[in-house]
């Protein structure tokens, strides 16, 4: 009895063992390989599976992406430069049959095969290249390794070079390259700001030249502008004077001459105002005289009107009654008849003719005629005994029977003298 019991539970532990053996439990992320007599049979997916024990196995495979560090290595550039260079490689399992039967050690296969193409790859360029040029090489190498993994059941997803170490002189090279590099750089670019200073300093010093000019320019134009309307107005403010006083000098003349009619003045006062602008004419300072009359015209009547205003001391002689202003009219005839006579014998030729008043401020001496060179009525006969200064034989004996006027003087004059003369008697 007691054998059979032992027996029986000997059975059913191992019914059980053999239970749990076969039953197996896949993973989501994983995929089973079954085998049968060490034979393939069939690839089982995630869940629970249930295998013959001691018949059949279950090899479960990881079909997760990887991560595989490729440890660092020498390798040569084209340059020869010897740099150190490791990588990283991600796979991810695309075929769990060909990754178990097709490679014995993955892992040791995919280290190795990423070495050498990194020999292979970054050989043909040189040290500047392979340290600017990584995406180029990660790309390369993972397209080598994914061609060179695909009869494994593994696809490449990238390939990540970590690490490319040149040595320490190249390394202090590169350093002294850089820093001159950016020494030069920086000296580039102090001389672009120094010539965009210059530039901006001279655009500005351009506009403000520009700008000052045409603020001269402008002051100058408000100041012409100013002096023209100045001398508008002052022109203007003359013109206006001078109309003034040409109005005013103008109704003084209407009124002097209305007052010059109104008198009535005689001859003898015309005579009078005659004689004293003589007299200023002949005051003896002067070493010219210009007479506006000949000379012989002018003294005959200067000194016929000398004698028209004595008091009797001519036989035959005019005379008027004697009163304070013909006795003041006989002075200034006889004062300018004396000054005539001696400016006349101070001129170089008694028979020359003054000469008329030159148009010029400076006055020209004439040129001296001699008696028979002289016109007609500029000639001056010698003065007789008894015959007045500046009166010939002929006018004074005209005078003297009563036929002729005194030199200078019009038929008018003489006439209104006559009329005078014996009015007074």
């Amino acid at each position: 009895m007691i054998p059979a019991i032992i027996a029986l539970a000997f059975l059913a532990i191992l019914l059980i063992v053999l239970a749990v053996a076969g039953v197996r439990i896949v993973r989501p992320y994983q995929r089973g390989i079954l085998e049968q007599l060490g034979k393939y049979k069939a690839t089982k997916d995630p869940g629970l599976h249930i295998i013959i024990p001691f018949v059949q196995s279950l090899q479960t495979i990881d079909m997760r992406e990887q991560v595989v560090d490729v440890p660092p290595q020498e390798v040569i550039t084209s340059d020869n430069v010897v740099v150190s260079v490791d990588a990283v490689i991600y796979f991810e399992p695309t075929d769990p049959q060909r990754l178990v039967y097709n490679i014995a050690n993955f892992f040791l296969a995919i280290t190795k095969l990423a070495q050498t193409n990194l020999r292979n790859v970054i050989g043909d360029l040189s040290l500047d290249q392979a340290l600017t040029s990584r995406d180029q090489l990660n790309m390369n190498l993972r397209q080598i390794l994914d061609d060179a993994t695909d009869k494994w059941g593994v696809r490449v997803m990238r390939v990540e070079i970590q690490r490319i170490d040149p040595p320490p002189d190249v390394m202090s090279a590169m350093h002294e390259q850089m820093k001159a590099e950016r020494y030069r750089r920086a000296q580039v670019l102090t001389a672009d700001g120094t010539r965009e200073a210059a530039i901006l300093a001279a655009e500005g010093q351009k506009q403000a030249a520009i700008l000052a000019a045409q603020g001269i320019r402008e002051r100058q134009i408000l100041e012409a502008q100013g002096q023209a309307q100045a001398a508008r107005e002052l022109a203007d403010a003359e013109r206006y004077r001078q109309e003034t006083i040409a109005a005013g000098e103008a109704q003084a003349i209407e009124v002097v001459y209305d007052a010059i009619h109104q008198g009535r003045p005689t001859n003898d006062l015309l005579a009078i105002k005659y004689l004293d602008a003589l007299k200023g004419i002949a005051d003896g300072r002067a070493t010219k005289i210009f007479l506006p009359l000949d000379a012989g015209g002018l003294y005959g009547t200067l000194a016929g009107v000398a004698e028209l205003f004595r008091d009797g001391e001519g036989a035959g002689v005019p005379s008027v009654a004697p009163d304070p202003a013909r006795a003041a009219a006989r002075s200034a005839a006889r004062s300018v008849a004396s000054s005539a006579a001696s400016t006349q014998q101070r001129m170089p030729d008694a028979g020359s003719a003054p000469a008329q008043p030159p148009q010029q401020s400076h006055p020209v001496q004439p040129a001296k005629r001699t008696q028979s060179e002289a016109p007609t009525h500029e000639r001056v006969a010698a003065p007789a005994a008894g015959v007045p200064a500046g009166w010939t034989a002929e006018q004074w004996a005209a005078y003297q029977r009563g036929e002729g006027a005194p030199p200078g003087w019009t038929a008018e004059q003489w006439a209104a003298h006559q009329a005078a003369q014996r009015e007074g008697r």
